[in-house]
């Protein structure tokens, strides 16, 4: 006779697969405007008012969830003119870069004939979502 086979091993369940931690995101953590910067490219004073003929910097601080991560991203500041009831674009600039941790980017924006008198808005995008957006006027 026989011997009978040795039984099966019990079936062991896989383990499951571990959760990916979630991708590395940027953020816009905050939006200053002035009309100038120093050496280190921070704003020296902020302001919501400006004359005709100052230039407007927006700055834009990020970070990102993971320091030590390098985010690609797009960054748009979009500049809008109410004139009465009508929102008039004025100009637009965008940067392609990778975040890494806290940053800066300064967007300029100047008219050497200088800026109608009147209310004022700057849009701040990071990949084509608003994320802050800042009223500002320019007085005589």
């Amino acid at each position: 006779e026989e011997p009978a086979p040795a039984p099966l091993p019990p079936a062991v369940e896989p383990a499951p697969a571990p959760i990916p931690a979630p991708a590395p995101t940027a953020s816009v953590a905050s939006v200053d405007l002035g009309s100038a910067t120093g050496p280190d490219m921070k704003l020296t004073t902020t302001t919501m008012s400006f004359k005709p003929k100052d230039k407007f910097i927006v700055s834009v601080g990020t970070t990102t969830s993971d320091m030590a991560a390098s985010v690609p991203g797009k960054l748009t500041a979009k500049l809008t003119f109410a004139n009465g009831a009508e929102i008039m674009p004025v100009d637009e600039k965008s940067l392609d870069f990778n975040f890494a941790g806290p940053g800066t980017t300064n967007f300029e924006f100047s008219k050497p004939d200088g800026w109608p008198v009147g209310k004022y808005k700057v849009e701040v995008s990071l990949n084509g979502m608003v994320a802050q957006s800042k009223d500002f006027e320019v007085t005589k």
